[in-house]
């Protein structure tokens, strides 16, 4: 039986060399979910590291997705393998893991978010990605090994010096850099982080590169720099337009 998620994963439109479009969530908000899928969204972001989660919300927010036709990944906490489970039996599509400093920790990463042999995840059919016991075992290995996403976060002094390493960690599948905590790691000086930025990015070796964006001026750059993937920061977009709102009189 075929997946009910997206007609085709993620990770196969990037190897085809698509640039994709997401919506980053941080507050509990299913109908905008709906409404990235009703304006050509290709995914949705949901950040459970800084925003959702409790465990209802998320399930809930990745009904949503399904519904509105948009695979999900989840940003988790650091070292929350028991989470990455949960969401990814939840139906989400892929994981971005925060700070990945180490070949070692992308390593980890990859075996929180696979079944056996590339990972460790424990395997379950009677999940919503199982579609409740519908999909046989054999056939769910293979769809959620050619479905699941590893982005790799990094957000450190330690990961921008590390970024060749951790981009061609097998099983890594896209790498982004976190604006905020790298520039807090860089003394709050943003423009070295965004110098660091362009370092991993050309250390990425091929990689597909995610940005996060809150205005339609810094995804056409950035889509200009070479990023696969542009997220929207739908929380900072909304607290613009309610201040720019705000201001007229």
């Amino acid at each position: 039986m075929s997946s009910p998620l997206s007609p085709e994963p993620l990770k196969s439109r990037l190897a085809a060399g698509d640039r994709l479009r997401g919506l980053l969530v941080r507050v509990p908000a299913p109908m905008l979910i709906d409404m990235a899928g009703t304006n050509g969204y290709d995914f949705i972001f949901l950040d459970t590291e800084h925003g959702i989660a409790d465990q209802k919300d998320i399930a809930d927010h990745i009904t949503a997705a399904r519904a509105a036709g948009l695979p999900t990944l989840i940003r988790i906490g650091e070292g929350e393998a028991a989470l990455a489970l949960r969401v990814l039996d939840a139906g989400a599509e892929g994981i971005i893991v925060p700070h990945v400093r180490t070949a070692e920790e992308a390593s980890a990463a990859v075996r929180m978010s696979h079944y056996p042999p590339l990972g460790d995840r424990g395997f379950a059919t009677y999940t919503a990605a199982g579609q409740w016991g519908k999909t046989s075992p054999a056939d769910h290995a293979a769809q959620t090994a050619a479905r699941t996403l590893v982005i790799a976060m990094i957000e450190d002094a330690e990961g921008v010096s590390n970024a060749g390493a951790i981009a061609q960690t097998p099983g890594v599948d896209v790498i982004f850099v976190g604006p905020s905590d790298l520039a807090a790691a860089l003394e709050y000086d943003a423009s070295r982080a965004d110098d660091a930025r362009l370092q991993v990015w050309a250390a990425a070796s091929g990689r597909p590169v995610m940005a996060i964006v809150s205005t339609a001026s810094q995804a056409r750059k950035a889509w200009e720099q070479g990023a696969a993937m542009v997220v929207l920061n739908a929380q900072s977009a909304i607290d613009d337009c309610l201040a720019d709102w705000a201001a007229t009189s």
